[in-house]
């Protein structure tokens, strides 16, 4: 199953090889001038080196073999030598009901049952609030994970929690200052720790600026941090327990802004989960001659005199011992090779962290963590900006909550609701459910709509619009199309299984854009490039 495109490729393709030509010379687009045609193939132009001779000469040879009545209504050479395709009806017709007949409309599905792919988005820190910094990884991320469930894949996404380091040191020494009566700083206790936290994530949300505030100032609390860092590490059962704390509070408050925004995870794992596999990993990095000390620090080296550019060297472990970002990414790629055996990973981050990827990427090949089989992919992205052109902030010049701004988006789509009179004769529990799902469009569709490498900007006022390119527009499109259905439906107008299309004048432009599906769905899996098919959308509700 394939788009029209697609579908009439092969005939096409048939009079260049005919001709001795390449094949692939072949490929059909759909027409940038659809005044002119419906597809075009600009392949007599690179063929004309080939055959050595004129573009238009070798383009009149191609025409003169498509004589297929049933499938082309009309052909035609346009400027040096592009081939304009016009279709019969009656072919159009045939693609189309393959095309319904299919659940998934053509799109690319794969077979293999062990093809598994691990998305890598979402990467927030335990006892810290969630911003507008964390949106862009959830949703690019979430898109392409329906995408890849879409297509077959068993898609893994997990969550990547900031779950360990010298944050997690600084809250307990804070909390151990404030509190040393608590059973968790007895160093003889081993164990019967209370089973409820101490802490709220407002609580930690308020203790870790003012731990790390302190910790930065007093060289004394440094200490006292990182020792505890340390402790935690090393396994002390009282700081193991109130970490865990930590996480299951700040699990429980992320989860609730995913759910806001439909965001889903399978995984919910952290840099934690991966400590015991770090030690070992340097000691084979050491045994393979990869891992070399270096001013008191164990690094990697990666550059090679055939490189064009400077690669600096990954660090395994800082002089005090700390690990670092890489090391415990490198020692995720381990257990993501263990326990899932993926064909591709694929990290959903913002895009200025490239030369860490770089770095971790190119150290875990040449150590054999990830074989050459295995897909390795930063998908990066911009960054969110307000309409002053900056990073998105609170009009008091703060990182915006997540929260406050899915809050801001639902408020701002019931004032629409108003605005337009809509949805008046709801009860209010059903206007606000309403209310929410336009909000979140708007902000998801604001998002995905950008190709994930351009930056953009975030403006609620356009973006909760019910006209333009928007969330919004789409669900009211969809909402027509339904009520459209219905009243069919209640005329007595039943769509069969298998219908015979009959197009009108009318109807052609909105079959032929049904019929592009398969090809803007295949370009947006290959290049984890959602827009694709954010673009597609808004065509098709135009349309």
């Amino acid at each position: 199953m394939s788009s029209l495109a697609k579908t009439i490729e092969p005939y096409i393709q048939r009079a260049f090889e005919d001709l001795g030509l390449p094949t692939d010379l072949g490929a059909v687009r759909v027409s940038d001038r659809p005044d002119l045609a419906q597809f075009q193939c600009n392949g007599a132009m690179a063929a004309a080196k080939i055959a050595k001779q004129n573009p238009r000469a070798v383009a009149e040879q191609i025409v003169s073999k498509l004589n297929d009545d049933e499938v082309f209504k009309d052909i035609s050479l346009a400027g040096p030598g592009f081939i304009n395709i016009t279709l019969q009806d009656g072919f159009i017709n045939k693609a189309l009901q393959k095309l319904h007949a299919d659940p998934r409309c053509g799109a690319f599905l794969q077979t293999d049952n062990d093809a598994t792919i691990v998305l890598d988005y979402g990467g927030p820190n335990v006892a810290k609030a969630m911003h507008v910094g964390h949106l862009r990884a959830a949703i690019i991320g979430d898109a392409l994970r329906r995408c890849f469930d879409f297509a077959g894949y068993n898609a893994l996404a997990d969550v990547h929690l900031g779950d360990w380091g010298t944050p997690m040191g600084m809250i307990i020494a804070e909390l151990a200052r404030r509190h040393p009566d608590w059973p968790y700083f007895d160093p003889d206790k081993r164990d019967g720790y209370p089973k409820d936290s101490p802490v709220t994530i407002s609580d930690l949300e308020e203790i870790y600026p003012s731990a790390a505030k302190a910790a930065k100032g007093d060289p004394q609390k440094m200490e006292e941090a990182q020792k505890a860092t340390f402790e935690l590490q090393d396994g002390r059962p009282g700081y193991r327990a109130l970490w865990r704390h930590f996480v299951n509070v700040s699990i429980d408050a992320i989860k609730a802004n995913y759910e806001e925004l439909g965001v889903y995870f399978d995984l919910w794992k952290g840099e934690a989960d991966v400590h015991d596999y770090i030690a070992p990993m340097v000691e084979n990095l050491k045994e393979q001659g990869l891992a070399v000390k270096d001013d008191g620090a164990w690094i990697v080296s990666l550059s090679t005199p055939e490189d064009e550019k400077e690669i600096p060297p990954l660090i395994l472990y800082k002089r005090d011992g700390a690990v670092m970002y890489g090391t415990t990414d490198m020692a995720t790629l381990i257990e993501r090779m263990k326990l899932y055996n993926p064909r591709r990973i694929v990290y959903v981050v913002d895009q200025r962290q490239s030369l860490h990827f770089e770095q971790v990427f190119m150290a875990s090949r040449r150590a054999g963590i990830v074989p050459d089989g295995v897909e390795l992919t930063h998908a990066g992205f911009g960054t969110m900006n307000g309409t002053d052109g900056k990073p998105f902030k609170t009009r008091a010049g703060g990182v915006m909550k997540l929260e406050d701004l899915i809050r801001m988006a639902q408020d701002k789509a019931m004032e629409r609701l108003n605005e337009a009179d809509l949805a008046q004769d709801m009860a209010e529990a059903e206007r606000s459910d309403v209310a929410k799902k336009v909000g979140i469009a708007a902000v998801k569709f604001a998002d995905l709509q950008n190709n994930r490498t351009a930056d953009y900007v975030f403006d609620l006022d356009r973006l909760t619009s019910f006209e333009g390119k928007t969330g919004p527009y789409l669900l009211y499109q969809a909402v027509r199309i339904k009520s459209l259905l219905r009243k069919a439906k209640d005329q007595g107008l039943v769509i069969p299984e298998n219908p015979a299309f009959a197009l009108g004048d009318e109807d052609r432009k909105l079959a032929l854009l049904l019929a592009e599906f398969p090809d803007h769905f295949d370009l947006a899996l290959k290049n984890y490039t959602p827009h694709v098919l954010c673009d597609y959308a808004y065509r098709l509700a135009q349309t």
